[in-house]
């Protein structure tokens, strides 16, 4: 799952879901253009922590990045 996913499951804007779990919008505009690649375990506690925002809950295993 890429960065721009996680943040589409939200349906924030980048400058929005930058702000709410603390990351430099420039640094997710990297992230989601490819230029970066954000470490794999970032993709897996941000997609741990936007489940638990949209759903209340995890509601899956995290999957192999």
């Amino acid at each position: 799952m890429t960065i721009e996913e996680i943040r589409a499951m939200t349906g924030l804007s980048q400058g929005k879901f930058a702000n709410r779990y603390g990351i430099p919008v420039r640094t997710l505009q990297n992230w989601e253009i490819g230029e970066r690649k954000p470490p794999d375990y970032v993709l897996r506690l941000l997609l741990r922590c936007v489940e638990e925002d949209v759903t209340g809950k995890i509601i899956k295993e995290l999957p192999e990045l």
